[in-house]
């Protein structure tokens, strides 16, 4: 084949796979019936955080993300709760947290601080993800130093193997 008979073909795939894509209509939200809602429903906020709700908003009271073993990968069932904090830093820009990497008692030292390490930069680059800033995330490792449950069993150890989020004052 020439290069003219190349780009025709490139140009007629091109628009077939344009004209085979499926076009999605937006739905016009329920119209409002005038009817009030019940005592029992909460007034509708804006949708941003504000400061009391560090204590009283369920995700936001969930600080601690867990980790496999050896592993600095964050888990799927701890994405949302991150979500729930980096939407927290973006409505309140002047909030700073500082994420506290941990591992459990196996490995070395060097090696556990390294690991806590990289599990606090997995969290902040998954905040980051989610539109929180950097400059208001800090990662400290304490490898295997400060551990929450010191008996030698893998419940222990799964509790230990940790970032924790500590929101602190500026």
């Amino acid at each position: 084949m020439n290069n003219t008979t190349r780009i025709l073909l490139a140009a007629v795939l091109c628009t077939a796979a344009v004209a085979c894509s499926k076009k999605v209509k937006e739905e016009a939200p329920p119209a409002d019936t005038g009817t009030t809602a019940p005592a029992t429903e909460q007034p509708t906020t804006s949708g941003v955080y504000g400061p009391n709700d560090l204590d009283t908003d369920a995700c936001l009271r969930q600080r601690v993300v867990y980790f496999d073993f050896d592993q600095d990968s964050l888990r799927p069932e701890f994405q949302a709760i991150v979500g729930c904090h980096a939407k927290y830093l973006r409505d309140r820009p002047s909030s700073r947290m500082t994420l506290e990497g941990n591992a459990d008692e196996r490995g070395s030292r060097e090696y556990n601080l390294g690991l806590g390490e990289r599990r606090g930069n997995a969290v902040s680059s998954a905040v980051q993800a989610n539109g929180g800033s950097g400059s208001q995330v800090t990662v400290t490792s304490y490898g295997e130093e400060r551990p929450v449950c010191t008996d030698s069993s893998e419940d222990c150890w799964a509790k230990n193997r940790r970032v924790e989020i500590v929101y602190t004052a500026k």
